[in-house]
């Protein structure tokens, strides 16, 4: 299975999204049976490292996102990931735009599918710690959700 997790500049949110549930998947076993990537809608960031103040609150929490590069979503990527999650309703947007008609992927908000209580991960860039903070409590919670359904498919 193939999970792609896709906000703006894929440096605070989608790394975030893929270094959590990389770890869960480890943690439960699953790792091996499911690959993990995140993208961004924008080409501003990509090659580069995820937002320091990103890797600082994920490290706090043991997930390393040091090894994580930016990329920039493409059309292909519909072809290649059964899930395509975003984080807000402008990626979703963005997304339906690129995304080829016979494409199989499934594509939707990532915290619609699996909080209920929001539908969209907030970006913190703009803001402080708490931001980031609030950003690993929803995600970390997805997660765990995402988990169990990728446990069932498989």
């Amino acid at each position: 299975m193939r999970v792609l997790f896709v906000c703006l500049g894929n440096i605070c949110r989608s790394p975030t999204a893929e270094g959590v549930l990389r770890h869960q998947l480890q943690r439960t076993g699953l790792a091996d049976q499911v690959e993990v990537a995140s993208a961004g809608t924008g080409d501003w960031h990509v090659g580069k490292a995820p937002d320091a103040r990103t890797c600082k609150a994920a490290l706090a929490r043991g997930y390393d996102l040091s090894a994580q590069r930016a990329q920039q979503v493409k059309a292909g990527h519909f072809g290649e990931y059964d899930l395509v999650l975003a984080m807000d309703a402008s990626n979703l947007a963005d997304l339906k735009a690129i995304r080829p008609p016979a494409s199989k992927g499934e594509l939707d908000l990532f915290l619609r599918r699996y909080d209920g209580a929001l539908d969209e991960v907030p970006d913190p860039y703009y803001g402080g710690a708490a931001g980031f903070e609030q950003v690993l409590d929803l995600i970390e919670l997805a997660c765990e959700q995402l988990v169990d359904e990728i446990r069932g498919r498989l």
